[in-house]
């Protein structure tokens, strides 16, 4: 069975042979500087994705860390204490005391010194 003669079809088909025969491929530098481009824009997204990828990283490394400006409460209380040179007599020192008038186990001020962990005797 045949068509019939459709005159939409016959100018379809004669349109396609022109384009066909003006086809012609594109420059050689043309193809070259479009693939240079599409190279750009892909190293540049990268670029920007661990940019980003750093960034948001970083931003929640800072979130989780603990806060260091001071938001903890001091372990002694602020109240200020009387300076020790106000709580010593008025009578004016020549010369400081010397180690030697000290006995062992006593503090220059006679009083008996508290043993540091140095000085402690070792467990028997």
């Amino acid at each position: 069975m045949s068509e019939p003669q459709d005159p939409l079809r016959s100018l379809f088909k004669e349109a396609a042979a022109t384009g066909q025969s003006r086809a012609r491929s594109a420059p050689l530098s043309f193809i070259t500087e479009r693939a240079e481009q599409v190279r750009r824009r892909r190293i540049l997204a990268l670029a920007v994705g661990v940019c980003l990828v750093f960034s948001g990283t970083g931003a929640a490394v800072a979130a989780l860390l603990p806060d260091s400006t001071g938001t903890t409460v001091p372990a002694t209380p602020s109240t200020p204490r009387p300076s020790p040179a106000s709580s010593l007599p008025s009578s004016p020192r020549t010369s400081p005391p010397s180690a030697s008038s000290s006995s062992p186990g006593r503090s220059a001020s006679g009083t008996p010194a508290t043993p540091t962990r140095s000085q402690s005797n070792p467990p028997r």
